[in-house]
């Protein structure tokens, strides 16, 4: 695949797209607003997935950025079939660089999201499949990655803002030691870690590659260590 033209930033216009379809969930709306999306949401999004994801090698060098819908960039349409919300389109706009042999999201990764008025950032696995959750339990306990698990969250927990979620359960599951030292991160059916804020102006810039390579460098150990734990699935 041909690389695109240099990443400049986000168009304004693509806040006030989903700004407006947040007012106009609707298809005949979307439709008629289809070029808005694809030259002020799409174009940008693909840029920044080949220069973002060139960059992301640089801190894990097995990541893999995919400018397809569907891929890195999330698909705009909501899945409303389980949903008593039935409106049709996300509000947001969703892209994840993941890293890992199984499928794209049972591996751990960074993502980016944009909400009007909120923007944030993240690196981790919002969701543990039923194998994956399995074979993280047993790394919560085990001795050394019990330990290096210890330290990624100490080490993303000292930065600014960051903030590690993914607690679910109120029991310890049972074949576990309630007692464990990491007893509360087997609370757990994801881990991630994520910064949130206000829109930053680097958002309509090239300079936004800069800011969230640095905000997923911070990012980076809860990243690492799931990295390691997903290589024990199906071991």
């Amino acid at each position: 695949m041909k690389a695109k033209p240099g990443f400049r930033g986000f168009p304004r216009e693509a806040v006030q797209f989903y700004s407006e379809l947040g007012k106009n969930n609707n298809k005949a709306w979307f439709d008629e607003h289809k070029s808005d999306f694809n030259q002020y949401v799409m174009a940008p999004a693909q840029d920044f997935v080949f220069e973002m994801g060139e960059l992301l090698k640089g801190i894990s060098p097995g990541i893999i950025a995919d400018p397809r819908v569907n891929k890195s960039i999330f698909r705009p349409y909501r899945d409303t079939r389980f949903s008593h919300d039935k409106t049709p389109y996300k509000t947001h706009l969703g892209i994840f660089f993941w890293e890992g042999k199984l499928a794209k999201m049972d591996c751990p990764g960074y993502y980016f999201h944009l909400e009007p008025p909120t923007f944030f950032l993240a690196a981790g696995m919002h969701c543990f499949s039923k194998r994956v959750l399995e074979t993280y339990r047993d790394a919560v306990v085990d001795d050394e990655l019990g330990k290096k698990l210890r330290k990624a969250i100490s080490a993303v927990t000292k930065e600014p803002g960051c903030v590690v979620g993914g607690k679910h359960f109120k029991k310890t599951p049972r074949g576990y030691d309630p007692g464990h030292e990491n007893a509360e991160m087997l609370l757990y059916n994801g881990l991630y870690v994520m910064t949130e804020s206000d829109i930053p102006e680097e958002l309509y810039s090239a300079k936004l590659l800069d800011y969230c390579l640095k905000r997923f460098k911070d990012l980076r150990p809860i990243h690492q260590w799931l990295v390691t734990m997903i290589e024990r699935v199906g071991q």
